[in-house]
């Protein structure tokens, strides 16, 4: 009797594996149309004979359809496919900052294995609203367009939107050059790009000393369209994964409209009914349930996860659909206008059609006051400026508004990859506030601006560290931000006189 229980007791301590199985009927290049399998989910893993994996996207009574992750060419009809009840998951940890991945989080940076002790859903449901508090501070994207007249807040959803090649990518690149040393983890996600472009942007992040703090998520045009749709919810996983750990998140998806080409693409092949441009009825839903994971937690649950989507217009059109839809479910959105940048003005934003919802609840005290009258400053300058193309006798009135809007203009441009700190702001706009740097020429104030902070930082630091605070200019510091530059100017032979 006792050695039937041991017996007994050996036969239940075997592990038993309970799986569900069916077979591949068809294959079209990624979809994979496979008989059996009647219990299933969307998001579902699936495993095939040939050890290539598949996850389900649609379904009915008699067949699963799945979209192939993987090269696949192992993989053929009469197959056997086996469902174990699991959801795609990916690894993720700190062991992924300063790797480039694929979207399975696969290295292609040809260093050693990534080797993690965590997965996550790559599908998974947005924080619920009970869990997140209102965002109201501050992501420094170092650029003094966007942090003086657009700010950015740590869990807002920013659209950057625009034609091709007026700098999109640029401005969202800045941002993440501006996070080095503040505690923000950025994943850069590149959907549906050229592998030549992707290579430069990484070896530019190596090159400014930021792949430390930064995740590459890797879908270039070459990789298979699974991958590809993949790429921006593998990167949210991970995001949410920091974010979970009370870390603030910047991530950057460049860009969705190649990405709502390929879901297009995948949709058609499934003979799904093409709606508006093709696109099919559920891709709303596809752009909104990401856009959702981005925010900002409560502090005792987690920290925050800011959006930075780039997508394409054509010929300044922002009435198109995947357009409209982004924007209506983003935080505002950041414009940049093909004319503008052929003038030169770069970043090429367009002030007047950018807005951020969020707006100066995230500034800090002492910017919100430098930049409380820098944007209607600058839509009077370009309405003058209309004007005097009409008009050929002008008052001086004007004239002195002109000359003024021309140096915030001359303020508002910068170099790309060259963020600057919130205090080097500070200098420059307070200085254009007092009414100083319309006074002196082009040259004079591009001096202004590139060695202000270095003298101040020599000959007055203790200055500096109370700008870093924040807070409100006191009179005193008012008074020491005039002498200072005051001083500068002088040592500069830019003025002689006493008082500003």
């Amino acid at each position: 009797m006792e050695s039937v229980d041991r017996n007994t007791q050996k036969r239940s301590a075997v592990p038993v594996e309970i799986k569900e199985e069916g077979v591949i009927v068809d294959i079209k290049r990624d979809i994979i149309t496979i008989e059996g399998i009647p219990n299933c989910v969307f998001g579902e893993l699936l495993e095939f004979e040939s050890g290539d994996k598949g996850i389900v996207i649609e379904f009915d009574q008699e067949k699963v359809i799945a979209l192939l992750v993987g090269s696949g060419i192992n993989t053929k009809t009469g197959d056997k496919a086996f469902s174990k009840g699991g959801m795609l998951k990916v690894p993720v940890g700190d062991e992924l900052l300063g790797r480039v991945v694929t979207s399975l989080v696969q290295p292609v940076d040809g260093k050693d294995p990534i080797e993690t002790a965590a997965l996550a859903p790559v599908f998974r449901d947005a924080p619920p609203i009970m869990s997140r508090v209102p965002v109201n501070e501050p992501l420094k994207t170092g650029l003094k367009i966007l942090d003086t007249m657009i700010p950015i807040g740590k869990g807002q959803r920013e659209l950057i939107i625009g034609d091709r090649q007026t700098g999109k990518t640029t401005i969202a690149f800045d941002t993440i050059l501006n996070q080095k040393g503040k505690d923000v983890i950025c994943i850069y996600c590149w959907v549906g790009g050229s592998f030549t472009t992707m290579v430069k942007l990484i070896e530019t992040l190596a090159a400014k000393d930021a792949m430390g703090y930064t995740i590459v998520v890797a879908a270039p045009a070459s990789a298979s369209s699974t991958e590809q749709y993949l790429a921006p919810y593998t990167a949210s996983a991970i995001g949410e994964y920091f974010m979970d750990r009370h870390k603030d998140v910047l991530v950057v998806f460049d860009n969705l409209t190649k990405h709502a080409w390929i879901y297009r693409q995948i949709s058609l092949l499934l003979n799904r009914s093409p709606g508006r441009e093709a696109y099919p009825g559920d891709i709303f839903y596809i752009h909104s349930q990401l856009m959702e994971r981005a925010g900002r937690l409560d502090p005792k649950i987690g920290g925050s996860m800011t959006f930075l989507p780039i997508i394409d217009t054509l010929q300044g059109d922002v009435t198109g659909y995947i357009q409209t839809n982004l924007i209506s479910m983003t935080d505002g959105q950041i414009y940049t206008s093909a004319s503008l940048f052929n003038e030169g003005f770069k970043p090429a934003v367009d002030v007047g059609l950018s807005v951020s919802r969020i707006g100066s609840k995230v500034q800090t005290p002492v910017l919100k006051e430098m930049s409380a009258k820098l944007r209607l400053e600058y839509a009077q300058y370009k309405n003058l400026e209309k004007l005097t193309k009409l008009r050929a006798k002008i008052s001086d009135e004007i004239v002195a508004k002109i000359n003024r809007g021309k140096t915030l203009t001359q303020l508002l441009i910068q170099r790309a990859n060259s963020p600057i700190s919130e205090r080097e702001e500070i200098l420059i706009f307070y200085a254009f506030d007092r009414g100083v740097l319309e006074k002196l020429d082009e040259q004079s104030i591009d001096i202004y601006q590139t060695k202000i902070l270095s003298y101040v930082e020599e000959h007055n630091p203790g200055l500096l560290k109370t700008l870093e605070s924040g807070d409100k200019l006191t009179d005193e510091i008012k008074n020491a931000l005039d002498n200072e530059i005051m001083e500068f100017l002088k040592a500069n032979n830019m003025v002689t006189t006493e008082k500003m």
